[in-house]
């Protein structure tokens, strides 16, 4: 578990569109053992060549590029991967790439020009056809189990208030989909895939910045920042220490690891 040659984490933002700059959007990468941490920073560059914010179109395509390169990851993104089981019961889904699919379907936020807000205002719908986004929503009072193991995770469905990851995950999840077509068997969606990776597989995996943020100093850097920060150190502190199979492994019950196949886990809850 503590052979990956990279620990990435991504602090990310459903703000406006996929190809919008964002200073929401913010990369940090890191060895395992080593002191270095480095910002990664969008690979456009302004006239004037200064560096400009990512979109988050081009952080896909960085970690595709990332899972081609041959050298083993692992990433932790800010939103979710997946949805309350209730939604799989409410909708007749039955496991993770059936709801990756029909998803994208109702909630195309990967396309150019593309709002969370158009879509949630029916407009994309009432432009292009298609299914409609109000055949697939959830109330705020539906939580998956890893999130109710927390003190502090809000629902996915809870759009529009302070802390909320409604909108970052109705614009992050398509991304996933595209990642999983574009790169093939190269990378391991964590649990989908299975809860224990392949040490051959590069790792993406769900990660909830706000437990680790307190952990290491700010020194200057922005809220976003920070949370991309200290969510690659953690990851990388914890495969120094030998301790990444213990997060990779919560203890669940059968039925809990059940429900959890469909709806997801945040690495580092336990």
């Amino acid at each position: 578990m503590s052979a990956f040659e990279v620990v990435i984490g991504i602090d990310y933002s459903g703000a406006q569109t996929p190809t919008s700059r964002l200073p929401g959007l913010q990369v940090f990468a890191t060895r395992p053992g080593q002191p270095d941490r480095e910002k990664w920073l969008s690979p456009t560059r302004s006239n004037n060549n200064r560096p400009v914010n990512w979109t988050r179109s081009e952080i896909a395509d960085r970690l595709l590029e990332e899972a081609r390169s041959g050298r083993r990851f692992l990433a932790g993104i800010d939103h979710c991967f997946s949805f309350p089981f209730s939604y799989f019961e409410r909708y007749g889904l039955t496991n993770w790439p059936e709801f990756l699919d029909d998803f994208v379907r109702h909630w195309p936020t990967h396309l150019d020009n593309v709002y969370v807000d158009f879509v949630r205002d029916g407009l994309i719908h009432r432009e292009l056809g298609g299914p409609s986004p109000e055949d697939r929503a959830g109330g705020s009072d539906e939580f998956r189990i890893t999130e109710r193991w927390t003190s502090s995770a809000k629902s996915v469905f809870q759009f529009d208030a302070q802390g909320s990851v409604a909108k970052s995950s109705h614009a992050g999840i398509p991304w996933l989909e595209w990642l999983r077509d574009e790169a093939g068997n190269r990378l391991h969606f964590w649990p989908f895939d299975g809860w224990e990776p392949r040490p051959d597989k590069s790792v993406v995996l769900e990660i909830y910045p706000s437990i680790f943020r307190n952990r290491y100093e700010r020194d200057h850097r922005t809220a976003d920042e920070q949370d991309a920060y200290a969510a690659a150190c953690w990851m990388a502190d914890m495969a120094a220490r030998g301790a990444l199979a213990d997060y990779f492994a919560p203890p669940l019950t059968d039925y809990e690891r059940a429900v959890a196949d469909c709806e997801g886990w945040i690495f580092g809850i336990r």
